[in-house]
């Protein structure tokens, strides 16, 4: 009996001991759990600040080399005065020149292939005659620095940040201050084309020809479908490259192929494709994009009422270039309507225009369908050179 209850005794007590430490037990595998929950969100914060904070420094740090090293070698970086300075590629020598604006929110290199043919002309004889074929950056995009806020031209009174009247105006500025030969052969393309306009209108005495490459009609954001697709489409995805570009988003794109530059095809050189995927990166080049397509509203209007209010002289001749379509990736009866007033504005202000159409291009075609293009130029820089040699 006395074994007995030894024996209960002796294996009461481990319960007992059990039943005691059963809740410390519990308070430690709890305090146990909390800390390894911890510790799991601190490791995930450490991993959101490694994604949020590298890639953008990273990318920055890329955008600061790479400003340096893949500035063209030909090109210069041109001081036009009150603290900006632009960036402008020529090639070639001789007259006339030709200077070549781009579409809205691009950089002078669209202009690859349409430069490299047309700045030499070989004839049949044995002197091949050469032309000057000049490329820039609006302000902002490219090479081209933007203005510092506490800096000024005076003309932001009366034209607004990146619409047509300040580019037209940091354009004359450039072409003074390096020296361009007048008259010259002005082409523009579409965003383009509106400067030209503008340009050619103020400054009629400098421009021999005036080329438009798929103009924008004046009146065309009076359209309800085509305002809503612009600012309801087009623009939100235009900040979203920005976003993309000033997160480090898109050179990690780039790397991994999701993402291409414009210009990829075999004759475009190593040098070109990457200073693409620099201006791809870089949100300050991206955030001009986005203005220019913000203000375009604006910059219609004011060649609206400049060219009212000044005719372009008689002796500037006049080409317009357009394709089967504004821009092939929009809905048809946009296109139609863009056709339709585009074809409405070109009558009632350019009735004399040597008009020519390039079947099935659209917006894309000063780089898709390039040889078309530089064909009417050489044309032109051809006639001139012989009423210059004539004289």
């Amino acid at each position: 009996m006395r074994r007995r209850t030894e024996a209960q005794a002796s294996s009461s007590e481990p319960e007992h001991e059990r039943n005691r430490k059963e809740p410390q037990q519990k308070a430690q595998s709890r305090a146990g759990g909390r800390a390894s929950y911890g510790s799991a969100l601190i490791t995930v914060g450490k991993c959101l600040l490694v994604v949020l904070f590298v890639p953008p420094f990273l990318n920055y740090a890329s955008l600061q080399r790479e400003g340096q090293m893949l500035l063209p070698e030909d090109g210069q970086i041109v001081d036009v005065g009150l603290g900006q300075k632009m960036h402008l590629l020529c090639k070639g020598q001789g007259q006339p020149v030709v200077i070549l604006d781009a579409p809205t929110g691009m950089s002078s290199e669209v202009w690859f292939h349409v430069q490299e043919s047309v700045a030499t002309l070989t004839k049949t004889t044995s002197r091949p005659d050469n032309d000057t074929v000049c490329t820039f950056d609006r302000m902002g995009l490219g090479f081209s620095r933007r203005l510092l806020p506490n800096e000024t031209t005076g003309t932001e009174k009366v034209w607004g940040v990146s619409t047509t009247g300040r580019m037209v105006d940091d354009l004359h500025r450039l072409l003074q201050a390096a020296a361009i030969a007048k008259p010259f052969i002005l082409v523009g393309s579409e965003l383009g084309a509106l400067n030209g306009r503008f340009y050619s209108h103020i400054h009629d005495v400098q421009v021999s020809d005036l080329v438009l490459i798929d103009p924008i009609p004046e009146d065309v954001f009076e359209d309800e479908q085509w305002t809503q697709y612009w600012y309801g489409k087009l623009l939100p995805s235009l900040q979203a490259r920005q976003f993309s570009a000033a997160t480090g988003l898109s050179r990690m794109l780039l790397i991994l192929g999701v993402i291409q530059p414009t210009l990829t095809d075999l004759n475009v050189s190593e040098d070109v494709i990457q200073r693409q995927k620099y201006l791809l990166s870089n949100p300050a080049h991206q955030s001009s994009a986005v203005d220019e397509h913000y203000f375009l509203n604006e910059s219609a209007s004011q060649v609206r009422d400049i060219t009212k209010y000044k005719p372009l002289s008689s002796s500037t001749s006049v080409s317009v270039i357009t394709g089967d379509y504004f821009d092939q990736q929009i809905p048809e009866h946009l296109n139609q309507m863009v056709a339709e007033l585009q074809k409405k504005f070109l009558e009632e202000s350019y009735p004399s225009a040597n008009h020519i159409h390039i079947k099935g291009a659209d917006r894309r075609m000063i780089y898709k369908e390039p040889s078309a293009i530089s064909q009417h130029l050489r044309k032109l820089v051809s006639r001139r050179q012989a009423k210059q040699q004539s004289q």
